[in-house]
């Protein structure tokens, strides 16, 4: 079994939609992730309502400085996208304990398969359970750009 590691001291994390800063998570995703620049805020509100999200907050402070964002049916299937953690607290363990969380969160659902993309990050993912996929070939995708 891998390893769930806990959130640093004088952190906590919340799945309940109210506490998501989403004008903090829209400002990381769209000026400093690769994958989401440039991402109007309209387009983020509505993949923030349409999703299961996950926030991690300073707890004396409550300022949210990470999130993660869960599409999935809550019984066969998820992708883990829009994973940050706010620069002036990386280091600190909180980005692999937030997975952790929704990896945890996801199992407790019956949730078989998680999949998720990333271009720079395989190692943290690897320490989490994550792998390639056994048969790539077998996957297809639709850009509808």
């Amino acid at each position: 079994m891998t390893a769930t590691p806990r959130l640093p001291e004088g952190y906590t994390l919340t799945t309940d939609p109210s506490r998501i800063d989403i004008e903090r998570v829209h400002h990381w995703l769209s000026t400093d992730a690769y994958w989401a620049l440039g991402r109007a805020p309209a387009t983020q509100r509505a993949a923030i309502e349409g999703s299961l999200n996950f926030a991690v907050h300073e707890a004396t402070t409550d300022e949210q400085v990470a999130y993660a964002r869960v599409v999935t049916d809550r019984a066969t299937f998820a992708w883990l996208c829009d994973v940050y953690v706010d620069p002036s607290v990386r280091g600190k363990g909180i980005g692999s304990a937030l997975v952790a969380a929704v990896r945890e969160e996801l199992r407790a659902f019956g949730v078989r398969r998680v999949l998720l993309a990333t271009h720079d990050a395989h190692a943290v993912y690897a320490r989490l359970g994550f792998r390639p996929l056994d048969r790539p070939d077998q996957w297809m995708a639709l850009a509808l750009d």
